[in-house]
């Protein structure tokens, strides 16, 4: 397991964490999230080591990481890290030995790495010479080579088209079928929501929100019910009773419902505005959740 313990950072007058912990299993995927300047990069490079925290610590299996154990981690930089005018292979086959691999063992892991990455195609070509999404592929590809045990990855979808988020994905799904456990940032909701286990929510140095997208909406006492009619009669969601609207559109909207109040008493009073022609409990996305945490 990966544990951020107590980490605290500060910028001169500005802070950057303010006691963040957290922890990703191992076979976890775990996405961090938050406004920009919440502090995700800050302690991404502490876990790391880029950065020091001026308190707590980072553990794994249960033991303050060294070195060696760092070693041991892939990481992928929100900046790209890559050298521009080295061959894609050579330089994945370079970052592999300096985390300690041998020479066969890291040009075996090279070439099994940009097949996995689906940039096999361009190993022997300059990184300069490769569009922005392939360069982002090498990129991760950087942070797999040695078979890292934990994966910390900070916006890595940043630059790819849908095919390319598709591999990304199965990518990190297999990692954590493993049992690596994976962290990342990313900007993109929906896709965090699809893809992580758990989300961990960062707004000002601090932790606000952490746990599984179910728990996470079970936070919210709020009832809500999408109905949509055939035949619109007028201001039909007015006259149901024991609701509230809280969305309109032409052929029906979103109703919360008062404490007491049935799902299946809605569904009748909807039957009289005509032919119910949809009705669904309304579950709040991580993108209405993060607004509704960030915004407060």
């Amino acid at each position: 397991m990966l544990e951020l313990v107590g980490l605290s950072r500060r910028f001169g007058d500005v802070v950057a964490l303010d006691d963040v912990s957290f922890s990703v299993a191992e076979g976890e995927i775990v996405g961090f999230v938050g406004p920009n300047g919440a502090g995700k990069t800050t302690a991404m490079r502490i876990v790391l080591g880029v950065l020091a925290s001026d308190r707590g610590e980072v553990r794994w299996r249960g033991r303050t990481v060294d070195f060696q154990t760092r070693r041991r981690f892939g990481y992928m930089p929100e900046e790209r890290g890559l050298y521009p005018k080295m061959k894609v292979l050579d330089q994945l086959v370079y970052l592999a030995r300096l985390h300690g691999l041998d020479r066969d063992t890291a040009r075996r892991q090279g070439e099994r790495t940009v097949e996995l990455l689906g940039v096999a195609e361009r190993a022997r070509d300059r990184t300069e010479t490769l569009s922005l999404g392939n360069q982002q592929r090498v990129q991760l590809a950087a942070a797999l080579v040695h078979r890292p045990d934990a994966l910390v990855l900070d916006e890595p979808f940043g630059g790819l088209d849908p095919v390319g988020v598709d591999v990304l994905s199965g990518v990190l799904r297999g990692q954590a079928e493993s049992g690596v456990p994976v962290v990342f940032s990313s900007h993109q909701l929906e896709l965090v929501e699809r893809l992580c286990d758990s989300i961990v929510l960062i707004h000002r140095g601090r932790v606000v929100a952490a746990g599984g997208i179910d728990q996470l909406r079970a936070s919210d006492s709020r009832r809500l019910v999408r109905i949509e009619v055939g035949a619109p009669n007028g201001l039909w969601l007015d006259r149901l009773p024991g609701v509230r609207v809280v969305e309109r559109f032409p052929n029906g909207g979103v109703v919360e419902l008062d404490d007491g109040v049935r799902e299946g008493d809605v569904l009748d009073g909807a039957r009289s505005a005509g032919e119910i022609r949809h009705f669904s409990v309304v579950r709040r996305t991580l993108s209405e959740i993060f607004r509704e945490v960030v915004g407060s």
